[in-house]
């Protein structure tokens, strides 16, 4: 039986996609562990189903503060990504 996602997790995952297709371009470079780093707190929201799962993955941040706010700076075209899960809060 095929797994069913939710809206908030098919947002998530997207968002995981960019940021990891940000990280892959990095492979080699100095940044790639922190783009890493940042890719994996992304799989933290990934099984929210709801939007109380989303802000509990969240810890009473945006998702722009749990992934690293400088990264992003670093990274603008996650920043679409972003604001579709944050539409979720």
């Amino acid at each position: 039986m095929p797994r069913t996602r939710t809206d908030i997790q098919r947002a998530a995952g997207k968002l995981t996609s960019a940021i990891q297709k940000e990280w892959c371009e990095e492979t080699g470079e100095p940044e790639a562990e922190y783009s890493e780093e940042v890719m994996n707190r992304s799989h933290a929201y990934l099984k929210a189903k709801t939007q109380e799962d989303l802000r509990r993955a969240l810890a009473g941040k945006s998702v722009s503060e749990y992934l690293g706010e400088g990264w992003i700076a670093k990274h603008p075209s996650v920043k679409p990504f972003i604001q579709d899960v944050e539409s979720w809060l």
